[in-house]
C-alpha cells in the first residue's frame, strides 16, 4: 500500500439532506442526488440511500422495470436482495458486497428482498455511460464481499474500495472514460484519511453513521448529509477526518459533458432517443 498524500484539500461547496421519497413497489429511500444535481454531479445521475429495520418499508422490492443508457451500482451494507434480468444474470446482494450492471441498449431487472424481518440498508448509484455508449451491449457484474478489496491506513481508517483505486491499492472494478472511484470509508475515532482525486473529477461524500470533518477549514458534516466537494483550482485531493467513530462513501468521476435527458429509467443524449427507448420498451425490443 503506497500512502496517498494530499497537498492541498478541496474544500466543500455545499451540504445536502436528499429528499424522503419511494420506489419500486413502495420501498422507502432518501434521493439524495436527483436531476437537479445531475449538471453539477456528471457523470453522476442519481444517489439513493435506503435503510430501515421495519419489513414494511423495503418488503415490497423493486419488481421488473426497465433501463437504458446508463450503469447502475448498488452498494449493501445490510440485508439481502435477489438481482435478476433479461439477459438471464443473477445474483444474490448481500452485507458487504455489491453489483454492478451497465444498462447500456437496454435491461429488464428486478431487484426483490430475500428476508421477511431485520434490517436492510444500501446505496445505489447511477453512472452515465458516453453516447457513443449507450447502445453498446449490456452486462452485469455480481462482487461478493471477499472480492471488495480493503485495507486499514496507521490512523485506523478501514478502506472499502469498490471501484477506481485508494492508496496504491485497486478497487473492484475500473470503467473506462468516468474513471469512477467509489470508497467505502470506517473511521476509528480520532484518525484522519487522505485521498488523492483527478482534478477534474466531480465529487461527493456522503455520512452514514457518526459525524466527519473534511476540506481546508475541516468543516463538520453530520450523520445524514452529504457534501458536495468544489472543483478548487490546485486542490489533488480531499482531507477527512473523524469526529468519533464514522461511516461515509466517497464517489468521484470524470464529467462526459454530454447532453443530459431522463425520462424516469431511460438516460439518453436527446429527446428522439428517449422516444425510441420507450417505444422499444413497449414493443419487446427492450433487453
Amino acid at each position: 500500500m503506497s500512502p496517498d498524500r494530499v497537498l492541498r484539500s478541496r474544500a466543500i461547496e455545499r451540504q445536502i439532506s436528499g429528499i424522503a421519497t419511494s420506489d419500486g413497489a413502495g420501498v422507502k429511500l432518501t434521493r439524495v442526488i436527483g436531476q437537479s444535481l445531475q449538471r453539477r454531479l456528471d457523470p453522476f445521475l442519481m444517489l439513493d440511500v435506503f435503510g430501515s429495520e421495519v419489513a414494511d418499508d423495503y418488503i415490497g422490492g423493486f419488481p421488473d422495470h426497465p433501463h437504458r443508457g446508463f450503469e447502475t451500482i448498488t452498494y449493501m451494507l445490510a440485508g439481502r436482495m435477489r438481482h435478476r434480468d433479461s439477459r438471464g444474470n443473477e445474483g444474490l446482494l448481500q452485507q458487504g458486497g455489491a453489483q454492478w450492471m451497465c444498462a447500456a441498449r437496454g435491461l429488464i431487472h428486478s431487484e426483490m428482498p430475500e428476508q421477511s424481518e431485520g434490517r436492510m440498508e444500501g446505496f445505489q448509484l447511477w453512472l452515465n455511460l458516453p453516447g457513443r455508449e449507450k447502445m453498446s451491449d449490456p452486462w452485469y457484474k455480481d462482487i461478493q464481499p471477499a472480492e471488495i478489496p480493503e485495507f486499514v491506513t496507521d490512523s485506523g481508517v478501514r478502506v472499502r474500495v469498490i471501484a477506481g483505486a485508494s492508496h496504491g491499492v485497486a478497487g473492484a472494478i475500473a470503467r473506462p472514460d468516468t474513471a469512477p472511484v467509489f470508497l467505502d470509508l470506517h473511521l476509528a475515532a480520532g484518525s484522519r484519511f487522505e485521498q488523492k482525486l483527478p482534478a477534474g473529477h466531480n465529487a461527493f461524500l456522503c455520512v452514514y453513521r457518526g459525524e466527519l470533518a473534511a476540506g481546508p477549514d475541516q468543516e463538520r458534516i453530520a450523520e445524514r448529509r452529504t457534501a458536495i466537494l468544489s472543483n478548487d483550482e490546485g486542490a489533488d485531493g480531499i482531507v477527512i477526518a473523524s469526529c468519533g467513530e464514522a461511516r461515509a462513501i466517497l464517489v468521484a468521476g470524470a464529467p462526459l459533458a454530454e447532453p443530459i435527458v431522463q425520462m424516469g429509467p431511460f438516460v439518453m443524449n436527446t429527446r428522439l432517443e428517449i422516444e425510441q427507448a420507450i417505444a422499444d420498451y413497449r414493443e419487446g425490443r427492450l433487453g
